[in-house]
């Protein structure tokens, strides 16, 4: 299977689909990605695992099995450490029904961290956002990898780019939130960026379709 081959990326999200693109691209790949709008089709995937990387699997397996194609999916979100590792996997939908009555869940979202966080001294608004990201071949052969970028909550919003939690995370180093840096800027160091690179990389060493596989990748 040759690298020009067309790989369906498990979203909506209409964003998203062209961030990865970019990601990819940057890393030499020249796959073209398109998202699930060409497949109305599609049923949606109930992300039922307790993990980033078991969740990003099911929907890349779903997406592989519907298409015919190679499916690449991510699942992300932020993981607090006053807040024991949440909201994790639940960051999408951290504040449930309240967030869909609200009609702005990423706002919402938002929010209720710092409302959690309000009595929280910035010492220990430690925080981590997470990506893995996975690629499944429809002959069954799947690649899992995870980036990690640390940083720290602030506790106003900042910036305008990006979406969800980036209004109020810092990553190390840097006294931007990641919604006042650049598309670019935020590729270069976020965990998504660093977890597809890392995917397009070990393609590119297999010459073709990689094997079964899992690295961890952590900007610590």
């Amino acid at each position: 299977m040759s690298d020009s081959t067309t790989v369906v990326l498990a979203t909506r999200n209409t964003k998203k689909v062209p961030e990865i693109q970019a990601i990819l691209t940057g890393a030499g790949w020249s796959t073209e990605v398109v998202g699930l709008d060409g497949y109305p089709g599609m049923p949606e995937v109930a992300e039922t695992e307790p993990t980033f990387s078991g969740n990003a699997l099911l929907k890349a397996r779903a997406v592989a099995r519907y298409t015919g194609l190679p499916a690449l999916a991510d699942d992300s979100g932020l993981r607090v450490d006053a807040l024991n590792g949440m909201p994790g996997v639940l960051s999408a939908r951290w504040s449930g029904r309240l967030g869909e009555r609200s009609g702005d869940m990423d706002r919402a979202n938002l929010e209720l961290v710092l409302d959690q966080l309000a009595d929280t001294p910035e010492e220990r608004r430690g925080a981590e956002f997470v990506c893995a990201a996975v690629l499944v071949v429809p002959d069954g052969a799947e690649n899992v990898v995870e980036g990690v970028l640390r940083g720290s909550l602030i506790g106003e919003r900042r910036g305008d780019r990006g979406f969800g939690y980036d209004p109020i995370f810092v990553p190390e180093g840097e006294s931007r939130t990641t919604a006042e840096m650049s598309a670019a800027e935020k590729n270069a160091i976020s965990h998504r960026g660093k977890a597809f690179r890392l995917l397009a990389e070990r393609v590119a060493r297999a010459r073709g379709w990689a094997d079964a596989g899992t690295d961890t990748l952590s900007l610590d």
